[in-house]
C-alpha cells in the first residue's frame, strides 16, 4: 500500500533535545555547566526516557513535563550544580528546543507532495506546541498527537493507534520516523513501515522488530514515500 501519512516522534527527531544545555553553557556566568553540559544534556535525556519507560510498565503515568523536570533534578544531582535558577533556566529553554535544520524543508516537500504529516511524541500537548511555535513548523503540520490522550507513555501500542483513529489510514500506510531505536522497533512491530534515524551511529537495538530505513538525519525522508 503507498504511503500516506508521515508520523514523526518530536524529542530527538524533530527537535535538538541537547540545545537546551548547550544554549545555556554558552551564557555569561555558566561556567560550572560549561565544564559539565553534555553529560548533564545525555544524563537529562536517559533519565527522561527511563523514567518514561518504567511509569509505563507500572501504569503510573504523569505528564511528560514531570519526567523531564524529574529527569533534570537527576542530572544536575550528578553533575553537582544545585543552582535553582539554572534549573528553571534550563526548563524554560526545553520549551524553546530548535529543529533540526532540514526538518522545515523536508516537512514542506512531504506537504507540496500531498502527503498528510503529523507528530506522535510522548511530550504533553503544551510542550509540543511550544516546541512547533517556537521551530515555526506548525503551517507544515497536519496534527500534533500526543500521548496525553491515552495515559501511558511509548512504545505502548495504544500510542501508535492514535494515528490510525486521526487519519483513518491503515497502518500500513504510514511511514513512522523516530531517533529511538526503541520506537522505531515498537513502531515497525506495530505494522507501520519505519525509518530509525540514528544520528549518532549506534547499534541496532535487538528488539521485536527491526526499522526498514536507516537513516543519518531527515533530508531524504520524502525519496521514501
Amino acid at each position: 500500500m503507498a504511503i500516506k501519512v508521515c508520523v514523526f516522534d518530536a524529542y530527538g527527531t524533530l527537535f535538538d533535545v541537547a540545545a537546551a544545555a548547550r544554549v545555556a553553557a554558552e551564557e555569561p556566568g555558566r561556567g560550572a555547566l560549561a565544564e559539565v553540559w553534555p553529560q548533564l544534556a545525555a544524563d537529562w535525556r536517559a533519565k527522561q526516557l527511563e523514567y518514561s519507560w518504567l511509569r509505563a510498565v507500572t501504569g503510573d503515568y504523569v505528564p511528560f513535563w514531570q519526567v523531564t523536570k524529574d529527569g533534570l533534578d537527576w542530572a544536575m544531582d550528578r553533575a553537582g550544580l544545585d543552582d535553582m535558577e539554572l534549573r528553571e533556566r534550563l526548563l524554560a529553554l526545553y520549551w524553546e528546543l530548535p529543529a533540526y535544520r532540514e526538518v522545515p524543508k523536508m516537512l514542506a516537500q512531504l506537504k507540496a507532495r500531498g502527503l498528510s504529516t503529523a507528530i506522535l511524541s510522548n511530550g504533553n500537548r503544551d510542550m509540543l506546541d511550544g516546541a512547533v511555535d517556537s521551530a515555526c513548523i506548525g503551517e507544515f503540520l497536519h496534527a500534533v498527537l500526543s500521548v496525553e490522550q491515552v495515559g501511558i507513555f511509548k512504545p505502548a501500542r495504544v500510542v501508535y493507534d492514535l494515528v490510525g483513529a486521526e487519519f483513518g489510514c491503515a497502518s500500513e500506510e504510514v511511514l513512522f520516523v523516530s531517533s529511538n531505536g526503541w520506537d522505531a522497533a515498537g513502531a515497525a512491530a506495530y505494522g507501520f513501515e519505519t525509518a530509525w534515524v540514528n544520528r549518532m551511529g549506534l547499534p541496532m537495538d535487538r528488539l521485536m522488530a527491526r526499522p526498514k530505513h536507516v537513516l543519518t538525519d531527515l533530508t531524504t525522508i520524502p525519496e521514501l514515500v
